[in-house]
């Protein structure tokens, strides 16, 4: 049967897009629309000048193991003094213990109480902050996440950028941690100043980490968890050749992860944390040889991080090394200018290859019309338009069905108890008459991979939290709070059982009948964003089959 064929056709294509999908995501290409621009790294700093110096890499074997980047200081961070840097979008607290990012606030994102959400935090309940310092061959201490740091300076720079400058001496080797924002950026500028007075130097090597613990994500909102099994909470890690990779907390436990060794100097890298609608990230230069690792440092805590050789360091000579610490919201648009592969931080599952051009249309028409909700509305218009020829026939294919259903429910009469002669009767009836009896399923069954995407369009945007569409409904990423949305999609499932032809099996007529409530029960528990999308969807499908169904109605009267 051409049925048949049709759905071998769309089992082979979306065979093909998944694999295609796969394919993206291992390459670090998942959109459509070209690859992210690389972001520039500007540090300015008001310390003042000195000869810089930059080293030779370190030699194969002389790049100390990882295991010698000191374990975690509990004791001095949370009694040290914390220091406060802020722009307009990202509050910090660097704390004096080693210099580390211990909190971080977000002041544009909002928990269901109206708080800054704070991603960063060091308590007994929640770790999770970024660290940095320096490690060498032997047993010499230098500065590090656990040396005490002095407050050097502080203010604006030339720029009006706030900055920070923090430093620290160990073993002769000076540290200075310079911290800047920019306006409106989630983007810190980090600025590792190194001097050397050492007469007997040794190769030094600046490390980067994330820590964090396996918790999940605090909650945001009343309705916050119902999707948190879906999204990822976890490191990840970036490299120009292995691409985008996720480090499952699981994973480390039993020391089942493969990551990149080393990294070539040169070729793009970068180290996060990630978990639902956030991230933080390091971003450290490429002008050396760099190394990553992760693993398990303490009960219920963990770590992915960076190491870059910065060489012998000679006395009396200071170098500097760059790099840019991303904490923030997983804002396509942003993510995609920061450095290549950033956008992947955004998870879409496994339909990115859909979900990226329905997120770029989505976000297209907000542009326009300045409401989420109405971009759902128009977006949906949009589909049901590019799918009209096809539910056209589908739906003619239905009224055709129901026109037939009197001759079936007299064949099913005349063969009672025959199955196969009623089967062979119905066939023949559906030749002469060129009905396809299955031609209804067809809509659906393009339509789920892209109700899939949308799911996870939804799912994963963090401009959809937080964001009203009319009246009762001021959050689309949550359930609607009164279920009306899923009341009304029933309703209109209901509607669209009865335009539909009723099955001459009386187990699939009572199947088609309960299903508006099954599906209304699922949708009580989805964002209110994805079920809008469905009752909009459906209500164009009625008004479509209706004046289908009206015109065949017109005909037969004739």
């Amino acid at each position: 049967m051409d049925f048949k064929k049709t759905i071998l056709w769309a089992v082979f294509s979306m065979s093909g897009l998944l694999l295609y999908n796969n394919w993206q995501v291992h390459e670090g290409k998942p959109s459509m629309f070209g690859g992210a621009p690389t972001g520039n790294i500007s540090a300015p700093t008001k310390a003042p000048d000195a000869k810089v110096d930059v080293p030779a890499p370190l030699q194969a074997g002389a790049v100390p193991a990882i295991a010698q980047t000191p374990a975690i200081s509990s004791s001095g961070i949370e009694t040290a003094e914390k220091f406060i840097l802020k722009n307009d979008v990202l509050s910090l607290q660097i704390s004096a213990n080693g210099a580390n990012v211990v909190d971080a606030k977000l002041l544009k994102q909002f928990t269901a109480e109206k708080n800054p959400i704070d991603l960063f935090q060091y308590n007994p309940t929640h770790k999770y902050f970024a660290r940095s310092g320096l490690i060498t061959l032997g047993d010499l201490e230098l500065p590090n996440h656990t040396s005490t740091f002095k407050l050097l300076e502080t203010g604006k720079d030339g720029a009006g950028n706030p900055f920070m400058v923090l430093t620290s001496e160990r073993s002769g080797v000076k540290l200075e941690k310079t911290f800047i924002l920019h306006p409106g950026s989630y983007v810190v500028d980090v600025g590792h100043r190194v001097t050397q007075s050492n007469p007997n130097p040794n190769p030094l090597v600046l490390y980067t980490e994330l820590v964090r613990d396996a918790s999940q994500e605090q909650k945001i909102g009343p309705f916050d968890g119902a999707f948190s099994a879906s999204t990822y909470t976890g490191p990840a890690v970036y490299t120009d050749k292995e691409k985008f990779n996720k480090l499952e907390f699981t994973a480390i436990d039993k020391n089942k992860i493969t990551i990149p060794t080393q990294v070539a100097a040169g070729d793009p890298a970068w180290i996060a944390m990630v978990q639902h609608y956030f991230a933080s990230a390091w971003i450290p230069g490429d002008k050396f040889v760099r190394d990553i690792y992760a693993g398990k440092i303490d009960n219920n805590l963990y770590r992915i991080g960076m190491q870059t050789p910065l060489g012998v360091v000679a006395p009396g000579t200071t170098v500097v090394e760059k790099a840019r610490l991303f904490v923030g919201p997983q804002e396509e648009s942003v993510l995609e200018t920061i450095t290549p592969g950033f956008a992947l931080l955004k998870d879409y599952g496994y339909l990115t290859i859909l979900a990226k051009p329905i997120f770029w249309l989505l976000e297209n028409i907000h542009a326009y019309v300045g409401n989420w909700g109405w971009s759902i509305v128009l977006l949906t218009i949009l589909i049901k338009l590019v799918f009209f020829p096809l539910s056209a026939a589908s739906y003619k294919s239905m009224a055709r069905m129901k026109e037939v259903q009197p001759r079936l429910m007299a064949m099913k009469e005349q063969y009672k108890g025959e199955p196969q002669k009623l089967n062979q009767a119905m066939m023949e009836m559906y030749r002469k008459e060129k009905i396809n009896p299955l031609g209804g399923c067809l809509p659906v069954v393009i339509q789920i991979p892209v109700f899939i995407a949308l799911y996870w369009v939804l799912l994963s945007s963090v401009e959809m939290r937080n964001a009203p569409w009319i009246l009762w409904i001021h959050d689309l990423s949550v359930p609607d709070p009164y279920y009306i949305l899923p009341i009304i999609m029933a309703a209109s499932m209901f509607v669209q059982t009865k335009l539909n032809p009723t099955p001459p099996d009386p187990v699939q007529a009572k199947v088609m009948m309960y299903m508006p409530l099954v599906f209304s029960i699922m949708f009580f528990f989805f964002p209110a964003g994805l079920v809008l999308y469905w009752v909009v969807n459906n209500l164009l499908s009625i008004a479509q089959q209706w004046q289908i169904n009206q015109m065949f109605g017109k005909k037969h009267a004739k």
